[in-house]
């Protein structure tokens, strides 16, 4: 065969697996009733094993008016989340909360003995990710971080082709992405509600393309630079949010990993190109390059290719786009977090495979407050 396919036919692997459900319905809660609950309630009646029992919003009405618009029959409507937690018998809670509030959200859950889906950003800072994790472990409970890319086929692809040794031993990696124009507003763009900007809204998804690739190695040392020219200006926003804009638009980093592995990364909101450049797995017996996206929450932009020499002739495979069937990643991601609490198995996304990327997150924000490069200190957990 062509040595393309013959390349390609060492990555591939079909598997059929038998869906398993509950004997009962689970009973579920979400705790935050804004827009990216909507794919939550959405993949949740979708399944027939569940119940979605419980909704809790701080702001008055907000919930009331989910219930109604989704038709959540029968869901008890709550202020907040303490008070769900103490009202109902839950198997597990969604959280879709504004960022500063993942940490108390979810550890109070993981206390009451409830399973935990997290969306991302994981939290703001490093040692709420800690705090969370080290109640996870005291629980016994499951904590998943909301990742739906893990899920896509060609984001597996990718670890499979690192870890293949294809690539020999990885010493640099370039990742980022952004949109050349695409900033969210809403709560987005306040520390009070959001903590951070585009570092952690799409950061944290461009971190882990690459990090479960290479195994996630501990960060060592970051220089990392934010920016917000965009997000305070009134040429492109509006003057209201440019007003109440104090977080990043754009971050950029230098991070040395455990392992000698250089990690080059940006990201935006905004900006005056296109895209900050593909990312790039550069290793000693080979290279992969993975197009880049708007901001990494679904797939590859399109078909990687991977260079390397073969019979001492440069040769470049491109790595086609994997189609994707049956459910979407959102529905994968709901349905993994299921299994694991009817199994009694592992997060599907487990918290302290995320630990590293909150570690880069929360050491950019701070090298860049400092204007100087900063050592990672990781408490353990």
């Amino acid at each position: 065969m062509p040595i393309g396919d013959e390349v390609l036919a060492n990555f591939r692997q079909q598997a059929e697996k038998k869906q398993l459900y509950s004997e009962r319905k689970l009973k579920v809660g979400i705790v935050g009733t804004g827009w990216i609950a909507e794919s939550h309630i959405e993949s949740y009646m979708r399944q027939p094993d569940v119940e979605v029992v419980a909704l809790a919003d701080l702001i008055a009405g907000k919930a009331a008016a989910f219930q109604e618009r989704f038709g959540v029959e029968g869901a008890r409507l709550y202020p907040d989340h303490k008070t769900m937690l103490a009202s109902e018998q839950l198997d597990a809670v969604s959280i879709c909360t504004y960022n500063v509030a993942h940490a108390e959200c979810t550890i109070d859950a993981l206390n009451a003995g409830v399973n935990v889906l997290l969306e991302k950003p994981m939290s703001v800072t490093l040692d709420e990710a800690v705090s969370m994790i080290r109640a996870e472990k005291k629980s016994g409970k499951i904590l998943s971080i909301g990742f739906q890319p893990r899920m896509d086929e060609n984001m597996r692809m990718i670890k499979k082709i690192v870890q293949s040794g294809v690539l020999g031993e990885v010493y640099y990696i370039q990742t980022g992405g952004g949109r050349r124009r695409g900033i969210p507003n809403s709560t987005f763009i306040e520390k009070k509600t959001a903590g951070i900007g585009a570092l952690g809204d799409i950061g944290c998804y461009s971190l882990d393309v690459v990090l479960p690739a290479i195994g996630s190695p501990k960060p060592l040392t970051v220089s990392g630079y934010t920016s917000n020219f965009f997000g305070t200006s009134t040429e492109y926003q509006s003057k209201a949010d440019a007003a109440r804009f104090n977080v990043d638009d754009f971050a950029a980093a230098f991070i040395r990993l455990e392992g000698g592995i250089i990690l080059d990364f940006r990201i935006a909101w905004a900006m005056h190109i296109d895209t900050p450049g593909d990312t790039i797995i550069l290793g000693k017996k080979g290279g992969l390059r993975i197009p880049s996206t708007d901001c990494w929450n679904g797939t590859v932009g399109g078909p990687m290719k991977l260079y390397s020499d073969v019979a001492g002739e440069q040769v470049e495979t491109v790595i086609p786009v994997i189609e994707s069937a049956g459910p979407g990643l959102f529905d994968r991601k709901i349905r993994s977090f299921l299994d694991a609490i009817i199994t009694g198995g592992k997060a599907p996304v487990p918290s302290e495979e995320i630990l590293h990327n909150q570690a880069i997150l929360d050491g950019i924000a701070k090298s860049a407050e400092l204007g100087r490069e900063i050592q990672v200190v990781i408490p353990e957990v």
